[in-house]
């Protein structure tokens, strides 16, 4: 598949990303749109570097144009994420697994914010306040204003304080039992020589199968918290391919079982208690799991 950049400044007059493009690559024109479309353009001018995708705008000499393409990238079709609750100022959402939290120079399609600036009615900007790894689902919120960019980044960024009493849950499936640890385990292990705290509790074990379902509460959001904690105490999460069980081949249909089920606070701009959970069929299911894992 192909795989390249440009870097093209502008030097002639009455100029459109299209034109400059298709003189420089062998791409059809419909595949330049289609990429651009998806996010692969960013367009420098004065000494700012933003994403681009006005193909009929008549570019200034001097101008800069990045066209990343990566054909693999393109090609991807993310899940649908699902709008949990608009609040105008901001929005919530369940981003699935795959998608990312933001986009990257190569694209944007496959991530929450693009998937949100998109479907709300009206569109609005979009503002990534926090974020769940790539493999991860669950809950999310995105801001839509500068002023719940700061209020919202301020409330994840002071987590612990009484003023927003922040909650984050989360729900994962691991292998083995934790029915045998202390109920409940509050692990502290240091990620990245930097202090991480999380709380697990059992909500249920399946013997036959070796699988425990546990709610995890985390006090600290470094990277990969919760799925280094549970590798940890030789409980990996099942679906982890870079921290778990490398003895375990999982099917490409077997997604990482770690879900944002819950999320509660009192909300900077509206100084109400807000309360947004997954429901049941959103959250991890042994059964499902089970059903997948002997395939």
């Amino acid at each position: 598949m192909k795989k390249f950049e440009l870097h093209i400044t502008i030097a002639a007059d009455n100029c459109t990303a299209i034109t400059q493009l298709a003189q420089q690559c062998d791409l059809s024109t419909t595949a330049i749109k289609q990429a651009i479309n998806k996010g692969a353009l960013w367009l420098t001018k004065k000494n700012t570097t933003r994403r681009f995708r006005r193909i009929k705008k008549i570019l200034k000499i001097g101008e800069e144009l990045h066209f990343y393409y990566d054909e693999s990238i393109l090609s991807q079709t993310p899940s649908p994420a699902i709008l949990i609750a608009d609040r105008i100022d901001y929005s919530v959402w369940y981003k699935p697994y795959g998608m990312l939290s933001q986009g990257t120079k190569w694209s944007d399609h496959c991530s929450i914010s693009r998937w949100a600036q998109k479907d709300l009615v009206p569109e609005r900007p979009v503002f990534i306040v926090h974020r769940l790894d790539k493999a991860a689902t669950g809950i999310i919120i995105i801001a839509h204003t500068k002023t719940a960019v700061r209020a919202l980044t301020l409330m994840f960024e002071s987590r612990n304080t009484a003023k927003f009493e922040l909650e984050k849950l989360y729900q994962i499936i691991v292998h083995g039992n934790h029915s045998n640890h202390s109920q409940p385990e509050v692990i502290t292990t240091d990620i990245d020589n930097k202090k991480a705290m999380s709380t697990f509790n059992l909500l249920h074990y399946d013997e036959q199968n070796d699988l425990s379902l546990i709610a995890v509460k985390i006090d600290t959001g470094r990277k990969h918290q919760i799925r280094l904690h549970a590798a940890s105490i030789n409980l990996p999460v099942v679906g982890d391919r870079l921290h778990g069980d490398k003895a375990q081949c999982y099917s490409e249909e077997l997604n990482l079982q770690l879900t944002a089920v819950k999320l509660s606070f009192t909300c900077p701009l509206l100084e109400t208690k807000q309360v947004f959970e997954l429901n049941d069929d959103l959250k991890p299911n042994i059964k499902k799991v089970i059903a997948q894992l002997k395939q």
